[in-house]
């Protein structure tokens, strides 16, 4: 923001002098009440002065700018916040948007000091005559004292500091600073402060690239955002802006022709990747919020206001190949797995689908319930046989499902014989995916993976997938899921070994092993190798590319349990989760993928341990 201000003192010439301007058209409306009248509101006007706020909060603006989470490649993946903010400085803001403020808003507002008193006295009239304080006359300058220091409560009482606050801000800033402060402060509907934001939101598209018709529907939403915005009304939004476009034309900041192009110009909501009605260009929601999370740490709640830009390691490409080679993995595993049946049955009526209001409306608050989960669709059988299954996203999207492949995975679900908790039949609730140009019938996948992908140089991760999808619950699998790594932890356990004097050529035993009840204190233990197959003597690099088991058994008895547990923290395991018994030479200990990926980057990286 600009900080070319005057001085802020209430006793500067310029502030006496508008003072005394104020105190003599504030003492005509006063002498109308009489002599007592002028007297009380003299009174009031002496009362009230030293109480105004002091204009620091403007002068040092400091907007509430959320936390925003970026790729290396400065690909927006997280905002975080209560308000969608993008400030501006005056100069970055384009004419035709100021043009259609000052036409909606405030036409006189380089003209007069703050306060349009022919407006003020309309807007006084106007209330006593229906006795009632319905109408004001509001100029920018007052709706910037309202929104920094004063709420929309329709009182006399409030007007009053209204108006004496409008003077001193017209006293201390320069009109310019005034408008600067109004087009990034002022709320527009969606969570977006700012026309900035605003223009995100609705058109998809930064502030400097909108149209004369995008400008005008912008300026016209102040009056009352929760109705004259596009995506809440576009009706009203739309009534609205041809009303300012008129403005603009009458006040010359449009010719003719421009002004029926605009009026001619079809509005397009689009909202632009990244902010929250319109999703985000790359899934990196688990990288976002990890970030949050470590941020947070240091800031607590300040995160969220003061406008910190987090730039990841991750890049955009990378991260979105990752997601959609973790979902590609889970659906093809559901899609080879047994069919459930659907999420829900209904009792569908006959013949709802040929009234689009009350289809729609069900189909709704199925959507509620079962929402979409990327590219897995909720949709509603209309019916359903071996060969042919028709289902419905809204009344206008009928999709017949024909293809061998994709009946071939529900079957079970067609089948005459079908029991009732898996028939797919009216009414069934589904989810449906497009694959290779045929349209399927899924489940929703009940099992869960991980993706992470790290630099061994620096332990940069390049992509993180913390599971099928965040929205369903925000556990990061990669860094909060503790499992047993079974055989990918062998490498380890031969590291200590090698450590201990053991080399790539020391033959090892692979016959079976056993430990009796009395030796474990428990129960017997008779480990096997894959395939129930054995040999008597295998080197360690044998043992190793084989994975044995009974090799990596012999591996650890002999180094010994106490000294693997020690050497694995030099990988970066921690102790506790690695317990000193012979079965942790199989992965019977706990780690995250993340752990897991940081120790075998050693390996890549010559020997060097690099915390991720």
């Amino acid at each position: 923001m600009s900080t070319d201000t005057q001085s802020s003192s209430d006793t500067s010439p310029a502030s006496r002098s508008w003072l005394r301007r104020f105190l003599i058209k504030a003492g005509v409306l006063f002498a109308g009440l009489g002599l007592s009248g002028a007297l009380l509101g003299t009174l009031a006007l002496a009362l009230a002065w030293p109480n105004l706020p002091d204009l620091s909060a403007m002068i040092d603006y400091r907007p509430r700018v959320p936390l925003r989470i970026y790729t290396a490649d400065n690909v927006l993946i997280g905002e975080f916040g209560e308000e969608r903010r993008n400030v501006l400085r005056f100069d970055e803001i384009p004419d035709v948007m100021k043009a259609a403020i000052l036409a909606a808003e405030d036409d006189g507002f380089y003209q007069h000091h703050g306060i349009d008193w022919k407006g003020v006295a309309r807007a006084a009239l106007a209330n006593l005559t229906t006795m009632a304080r319905s109408q004001g006359a509001s100029t920018i300058t007052m709706q910037v004292a309202r929104n920094f220091y004063l709420s929309s409560e329709k009182t006399y009482t409030r007007k009053f500091y209204e108006l004496l606050l409008t003077f001193k801000i017209e006293a201390t800033l320069t009109k310019d600073q005034i408008l600067d402060l109004y087009m990034n402060q002022i709320y527009l509907g969606h969570r977006a402060y700012g026309f900035a934001a605003a223009s995100r939101t609705y058109f998809g598209k930064q502030l400097w690239e909108v149209t004369p018709a995008e400008a005008a529907m912008l300026a016209g939403i102040p009056k009352a955002p929760s109705r004259f915005n596009p995506i809440a009304n576009f009706e009203r939004a739309r009534s609205r802006q041809l009303y300012v476009l008129g403005r603009m034309l009458s006040l010359g900041y449009l010719t003719q022709e421009e002004y029926e192009q605009a009026v001619n110009q079809e509005i397009v909501l689009r909202s632009a990747p990244g902010t929250p009605s319109g999703g985000y260009a790359v899934h990196g929601e688990y990288v976002a919020e990890l970030a949050r999370q470590l941020l947070y740490n240091v800031y607590q709640d300040d995160i969220y206001s003061r406008g910190f830009n987090v730039y990841t390691t991750v890049k955009a490409e990378e991260q979105e190949k990752a997601y959609q080679a973790l979902r590609e993995g889970v659906l093809d595993y559901t899609r080879r797995a047994r069919y459930t049946g659907p999420e829900e049955n209904i009792d569908l009526p006959p013949g709802i689908e040929n009234d689009d209001a009350r289809f729609d409306a069900l189909l709704d608050a199925l959507q509620e319930r079962h929402p979409d989960n990327d590219n897995l669709l909720t949709a509603v059988v209309l019916s359903a046989s071996p060969d042919k299954i028709v289902v419905a996203r809204t009344a206008q999207q009928v999709i017949e499902i024909t293809d061998k492949r994709a009946l071939k995975i529900v079957a079970r679900g067609l089948a005459k014989n079908a029991n009732d908790d898996v028939r797919i039949r009216r009414g069934s609730v589904v989810y449906i995916y497009e694959a290779d140009g045929y349209w399927g019938v899924i489940n929703k996948p009940t099992v869960q993976a991980a993706l992470v992908s790290l630099r061994p140089q620096d332990g940069a991760i390049q992509a993180m997938v913390g599971g099928f999808h965040f929205q369903d619950g925000n556990f990061n699998r990669v860094t909060q899921a503790w499992r047993q790594p079974g055989s990918s932890f062998k490498p380890f356990i031969y590291a200590a070994s090698l450590e201990k004097g053991l080399t790539p050529a020391t033959q090892i035993s692979d016959e079976p092993f056993v430990l009796t009840a009395e030796q474990t204190g428990s129960k017997p233990w008779a480990p096997k190798n894959y395939g129930n197959t054995y040999e008597p003597m295998l080197t360690m690099r044998q043992g190793l590319y084989k994975s044995r088991n009974m090799v990596s058994i012999r591996i650890m008895q002999a180094v010994g349990p106490q000294y693997v547990q020690e050497y694995l923290t030099r990988f970066g395991f921690d102790r506790e989760r690695q317990p000193p018994v012979l079965p942790l030479a199989l992965g019977a200990g706990s780690v995250t993928p993340l752990q897991l990926a940081g120790a075998y980057a050693v390996f890549a990286n010559g020997g060097y341990r690099v915390p991720p």
